[in-house]
């Protein structure tokens, strides 16, 4: 495996109950892209200035992911196509509201919310670490205010003196009761 600060290729899967659905995640600058197999499906994100693109990843080259399947499930998984392509990220009424510690870490927590409804989530709060940047906390509201999914990550690792995702837990809530209807975790592996 080769890897530079440009490139990193790992294994990682997401379990759910039983189902353990493995992918394999390259990294190459702001491209980011999950290949999954049985059956085969590439993802390719583009993380830019401005925004993020979800594309299918097709033989004769990429197409736009259709926004109508991003509130669709990964593989019978609590993570949706819309939670992959990372959009809250750059949604335009962000705002902080305070501070407060995950796992014995100092994070600003921050608001989003999108400027239409062209979303599952009504508004996202993510934690920050204040000291490296990192995402450590997602929770997401449903269009009723209700508290509909939970992202924490678990741990990390470091690979080449960088950081990465070793462990992140994601938990579909049912609305209104905070009740855990389903827990996936999506596990990254050197």
């Amino acid at each position: 495996m080769r890897q530079s600060l440009q490139e990193l290729d790992l294994e990682g899967q997401l379990r759910s109950g039983a189902i353990v659905i493995p992918f394999r995640i390259t990294q190459t600058g702001p491209i980011i892209r999950y290949t999954f197999s049985n059956p085969d499906e590439v993802l390719q994100l583009r993380l830019e200035e401005n925004g993020s693109r979800l594309d299918l990843v097709k033989e004769n080259g990429t197409e736009k992911f259709a926004s109508s399947r991003l509130d669709q499930k990964i593989r019978g998984t609590g993570v949706s196509y819309e939670d992959l392509a990372l959009k809250f990220l750059y949604w335009p009424n962000a705002r902080v509201t305070g501070e407060d510690p995950v796992r014995t870490r100092r994070c600003w927590k921050l608001q989003v919310q999108p400027a239409a409804h062209q979303s599952q989530y009504s508004n996202v709060l993510l934690w920050v670490d204040k000291e490296s940047g990192a995402l450590m906390r997602l929770e997401g509201y449903d269009w009723k205010g209700k508290l509909a999914k939970r992202f924490e990550v678990i741990s990390a690792q470091k690979i080449d003196d960088r950081w990465f995702l070793k462990q992140m837990r994601i938990e579909e809530l049912q609305p209104g009761t905070n009740k855990v209807q389903t827990r996936t975790y999506l596990e990254i592996k050197k």
